[in-house]
Order: structure tokens, then C-alpha cells, then sequence
């Protein structure tokens, strides 16, 4: 009994960055969202959230990373749930999920754009058109912040049509069921990088809410009590960011210097 309890107290007083580096393997969770996590041609999970965490992790000395797709809303959940060690998909640090998770510091900045018909026939090029026009409707992914950012600026909810995801929303584009589909500059862009039914809209007017230019800070999200796995990685990071090791990483999925964060996750995190 005394040795079946003292093994229960060492085991609920592990941490999970203790367990992780016991077996060896951090379980990633995302979204399957390229470029920022997801599985290519080949079944690698790879994209700059996946390749920055195999970085920071091996320099932790954790050498395998494991990972599990579920739908971008299903993140923050399945991380709470344990089904992940790490949210590694480029989640916007925002203040509501900082409330539910322990943010990273940030690795990348970067603005918005929507994904339209090719020859843009709705004349998109910015949230504002879409709350000028009723007749709009706008895509966006469930549990993103594009829904929060189309709230803020005054787009009535029945215009907006949540997705499960990147795929779902060029497809909502190209069959019409949606004008246009809002996502990271870099999200749109991969999606219509091969396919000439569709293109980003261009110009996209700057996203500005209460005055502020709106500009996504993506990081990686631990489970609450988990500071120090956070303050770990968060060490690492600090020192591999912006090294030319981080930016041939990097660049293949898009980012470079000129997506260095420009704030830390405790201003994002106070709005």
C-alpha cells in the first residue's frame, strides 16, 4: 500500500515536460493547415510550427516529435484533453485563449488576405467590402480569429459561414457557396498558389479594429500548469529565432525576417 502511494505522488507530480523527455516523444497536435502545420504528399508532418518545434525540442534534447491532426477548433480541447503534449499549428496568441492556454513566446507576425474567384468578380479586397454589401458572404474557419476579426468590424453573423477547414474553404469558394475566404496572407496565398479558378484578392486593404493595425502573432500552446515545459521551450526559442539555421527553415513555408514577432505573449495576451 505505502509503495503503491508513493508511486501514485511521484506520477501526479511528474510535469509533462518531465514525462516528455522520460519517453523521449512530444505529441504536436495541428490542424493540417498549410503553411503553417501539416502533412505533405509523403505523410510528413512538417510547416513552420512543426519545423520550428523539431528544432527547439532537439536542442531540449527531445529527439522524436509525434503528431495528431484534428480540425483547428479542435486544438485548445484536444490539448486539455491530453490527447497532445503541444499545440504546434501557428495559433494566434489572442486574449480569450490565452485564458485557456499557456502561449509560447511568439515565432512569427503576419497580416490577413481572402481567397476569392479568380478575376475577383465581388470586387473584394478587405473586410469593410464585405460589411458594405449584405449580399456577401464570407468564410472563414470555425475557432479562428477571422470570425472575431469580421465580428469586430461590424459583419452580422449570418453573412459569416464557419468551415472545419482550409480545404473545405477553397472549395466553398470555387462552387460559390462563399465570395470570398478570409485567412492569413500566407494561408490564402498557398491555396491559390496552383489552382487558376481562384486567386487572393489584390489589393487587400490593412485589417484595422479600434484603431489598431491588425497584425496575427502565432505561437505554440501548452496546457495550463504547465509553465515550466513553457519556460523551457520558451528558453530555446529565444535562442534559435531569427539564427540563419531558423530562417533556412523557415523560409521554404514563407516566413523570414520580416515575419519576426514584433510583441511578446504577455501583450497579446493583455490585448
Amino acid at each position: 500500500m505505502t509503495l503503491f502511494f508513493a508511486l501514485a505522488v511521484g506520477s501526479a507530480a511528474a510535469g509533462t515536460l518531465d514525462e516528455v523527455k522520460e519517453r523521449g516523444v512530444v505529441r504536436i497536435g495541428i490542424a493540417n493547415e498549410a503553411p503553417y502545420g501539416y502533412m505533405d504528399l509523403d505523410g510528413k508532418v512538417t510547416g513552420e510550427a512543426p519545423e520550428v518545434a523539431r528544432a527547439v525540442f532537439n536542442a531540449m534534447g527531445i529527439d522524436k516529435v509525434e503528431a495528431v491532426v484534428v480540425e483547428f477548433g479542435s486544438l485548445i480541447p484536444g490539448l486539455k484533453a491530453g490527447r497532445f503534449d503541444v499545440i504546434a499549428a501557428g495559433m494566434y496568441i489572442t486574449p480569450e485563449r490565452c485564458g485557456q492556454v499557456l502561449f509560447s513566446e511568439p515565432s512569427y507576425k503576419i497580416g490577413e488576405g481572402f481567397l476569392v474567384p479568380a478575376g475577383n468578380p465581388r470586387n473584394l479586397h478587405g473586410y469593410e467590402d464585405v460589411k458594405a454589401n449584405p449580399d456577401i458572404k464570407l468564410g472563414v474557419v470555425a475557432g479562428a480569429v477571422e470570425g472575431g476579426y469580421a465580428r469586430d468590424v461590424g459583419i452580422p453573423d449570418e453573412q459569416v459561414v464557419m468551415l472545419p477547414d482550409n480545404a473545405t474553404g477553397m472549395g466553398a469558394v470555387k462552387s460559390g457557396r462563399v465570395d470570398a475566404y478570409g485567412g492569413t496572407a500566407l494561408t490564402v496565398a498557398r491555396l491559390a498558389a496552383n489552382d487558376p479558378t481562384v486567386e487572393t484578392a489584390q489589393p487587400f486593404e490593412d485589417l484595422v479594429i479600434d484603431g489598431k493595425l491588425i497584425a496575427g502573432h502565432g505561437a505554440f500552446g501548452f496546457r495550463k500548469g504547465d509553465e515550466d515545459f513553457r519556460d523551457a521551450f520558451n528558453e530555446h526559442l529565444a535562442g534559435y529565432l531569427g539564427t540563419d539555421a531558423w530562417e533556412q527553415t523557415v523560409t521554404p513555408f514563407g516566413f523570414g525576417r520580416h515575419t519576426l514577432p514584433e510583441k511578446s505573449a504577455a501583450e497579446l495576451c493583455g490585448g
